[in-house]
């Protein structure tokens, strides 16, 4: 019989748009305002003594909030807050509340009913522009990758000159600077010609002391190393970001020592912030002998629990650093505890090997290196309060195992404490060591970046759009153009729901493409009724006409809307920013459209005319 779906097939219609239903609901769930309290180090467990030190504080300064909950393994807490304006002034309470052994991060709380999100059902994530997010500023220690990189040079000046005979004594200053005096005019002589040779990147120069030289690092040197700390920290940054699974993320320099970053609509920004400024890097020293003397040697205390209180020392000579590990991974060794296995670089690997071949049975010590800051409060003479940080390298011993063969570029770290110990530190290893230490300089909420103005026109387009479209199918194809918008409706919820289980970030460029779509879907039902009017024309029966319309104009709707995905796919595999955001709505909307436009409507069409004697139909503002 013609124009009669199957029962079959309007039920699969029914569930689906049942599906999208339950999957765009949790969008109807505004987040809340929120706090996220975790540990500096991963292996700070947040309780609900910390939780009351936090809410305690915030009751003390007149700040709203309801629920205060611990996260999964109490790995972090969660207040929210009644207020989103409070978020700043609250972070500040609870910073200097709880100490610099915690992370206090904003946070937008999700409110979707437990009974959706038990099912998957999540909301869709929101840019910037719309939702807002959080802005970090980042400044690069350009000091501190000169210092370190002056005492590379420091280290291997004075093992250059050991194996050359040239006996003196070198030192360096507080500024960085080597300064070395000799027995002989000689010696000193060919100590500038050695190191001028070996470490161009010095200036090495004759000083007024007798026999005397010092080394300082030229200017173009200087510049350069500040250019590529903030070039690999940067790339670092966009690793790390990319390993914590945010949408859309914007990481980009401003100036020569800061870097801009912003996590659109995060969940756990307290984690981002902790794996986002951490140095994390790596030293691999032996173990000193007894017999080596103060100046090369190293004191440090381990980092482990299980070994509070014990230190080791170890030699000033670093065999590698973090930097030439090209891969980690968490895992767990024979005896089943935690341990993260290292994957180095050629260069790295000739350096462990030839380091550990002529020292078996001798230890080597993996060193820890942190950046921490130390806040003190202190008020000004405007009578505020302002805050100081200090910042500071913290250094600690992970393990020291003794070398059982000749190690080459690949190996274990083991000694840790927890699984959370091992998978921090194989993240921030694998997303790449920092080329300098950072120090969050701004920290705040990211309103719509193109204004709470041009947010609402977005919206209100949808809105206009739609409710014209409504009212001239309605008024001009009745009953066929209350099929069509019915169909779009459920178009828009696929939309939605689509996003939402794929996790795609919506945008104001996305809300344009979801004006263009619904376009689209409505441009379909017209060329379908403008079919089947011309078949009616042709002397067709109006069931006849129907079941022609929709069948003859299925072609032209694919042909046109498959060109238009292929155009879409192309500016998301090219594009950047807003034109990705606009690309994936309209590639999901034309998905949809093609679905609810062809076999929605039709469906409905079929309700109401299928399996009827008809002498007439009303479409197109005329009876045929």
């Amino acid at each position: 019989m013609l124009n009669r779906y199957p029962l079959w097939k309007n039920l699969l219609l029914l569930m689906i748009v049942a599906l999208g239903l339950f999957y765009a609901a949790p969008n109807l769930y505004a987040p809340d305002p929120a706090l996220q309290i975790s540990g500096q180090s991963s292996a700070t467990l947040i309780d609900e003594r910390t939780l009351k030190r936090a809410t305690d504080a915030l009751t003390e300064g007149g700040v709203e909030f309801f629920g205060a909950e611990v996260g999964e393994r109490a790995a972090s807490g969660l207040i929210r807050l009644r207020q989103r304006d409070d978020q700043l002034r609250a972070q500040r309470m609870l910073k200097r509340a709880l100490g610099d052994g915690y992370v206090v991060a904003l946070n937008l709380a999700e409110t979707t009913p437990a009974w959706l999100s038990d099912y998957g059902a999540q909301p869709m994530k929101y840019g910037l522009d719309l939702s807002g997010g959080v802005h970090f500023k980042l400044e690069v220690d350009i000091d501190s990758a000169v210092e370190r990189r002056m005492e590379t040079f420091f280290v291997g000046s004075r093992k250059l000159l050991r194996e050359e005979g040239l006996r003196g004594i070198l030192k360096q200053d507080d500024t960085g600077a080597m300064h070395g005096v000799f027995k002989a005019e000689q010696l000193r002589d060919d100590a500038i010609a050695a190191i001028r040779k070996t470490y161009p990147e010095l200036v090495v120069q004759r000083t007024a002391e007798e026999w005397g030289l010092k080394a300082t690092l030229s200017e173009a040197a200087r510049k350069e190393i500040g250019s590529y700390a903030l070039t690999q920290n940067l790339t670092t940054l966009r690793n790390r970001v990319n390993e914590l699974g945010v949408s859309e993320p914007l990481v980009q320099p401003q100036g020569n020592n800061r870097i801009v970053v912003e996590l659109p609509g995060i969940q756990d920004t307290a984690e981002a912030k902790r794996i986002l400024g951490k140095t994390a890097n790596l030293e691999f020293r032996l173990v000193a002998t007894s017999d080596a003397s103060a100046s090369s040697r190293e004191q440090f205390k381990f980092r482990s629990a299980s070994r509070a209180g014990a230190s080791e020392w170890l030699e000033r000579e670093i065999v590698i650093t973090g930097e030439r590990v090209s891969n980690a991974q968490s895992s767990f060794d024979q005896n089943g505890r935690p341990n993260v296995n290292i994957s180095l670089d050629g260069e790295g690997g000739a350096l462990m090997h030839r380091a550990t071949r002529n020292n078996i049975k001798r230890r080597m010590g993996v060193l820890f290196i942190e950046r921490k800051n130390r806040t003190r409060y202190e008020i000004n003479e405007q009578g505020e309060e302002i805050i100081i940080k200090t910042p500071y390298d913290e250094k600690s011993v992970i393990t020291a195992p003794t070398i059982q063969s000749a190690l080459g570029a690949q190996f274990q770290i083991t000694g840790l404490d927890s699984v959370q110990e091992a998978s921090e530190l194989a993240l921030l290893l694998r997303a790449g060591a920092l080329a300098a230490p950072m120090d969050f300089v701004e920290e705040r909420t990211v309103g719509p970046s193109l204004g709470a103005e041009n947010v609402a026109q977005g919206l209100m387009s949808v809105q206009v759009g739609l409710s014209l479209v409504v009212l001239f199918m309605v008024l001009y194809y009745r009953v066929f153009g209350i099929a069509a918008i019915v169909a779009l409706s459920a178009n828009l919820v696929l939309l939605i729901a689509c996003m939402s289980i794929l996790g795609a970030t919506l945008t104001l460029p996305g809300i344009a493409g979801i004006v263009l779509t619904v376009g689209m879907a409505v441009d379909a039902n017209v060329l379908i009724f403008s079919r089947i009017r011309e078949e009616l024309v042709n002397g067709l029966s109006p069931q006849m006409a129907i079941h022609s319309g929709f069948e003859r104009a299925v072609v032209t709707i694919l042909d046109a809307n498959i060109t238009t995905l292929l155009v879409a796919v192309i500016l998301y595999a090219v594009g950047t920013g807003p034109v990705k955001g606009f690309a994936v709505t309209l590639s999901i909307g034309i998905v949809t459209s093609m679905l609810t436009a062809i076999m929605g409507t039709r469906a409905l069409v079929n309700l109401v005319y299928g399996g009827r004697t008809l002498n007439s139909i009303q479409i197109g503002g005329s009876r045929k």
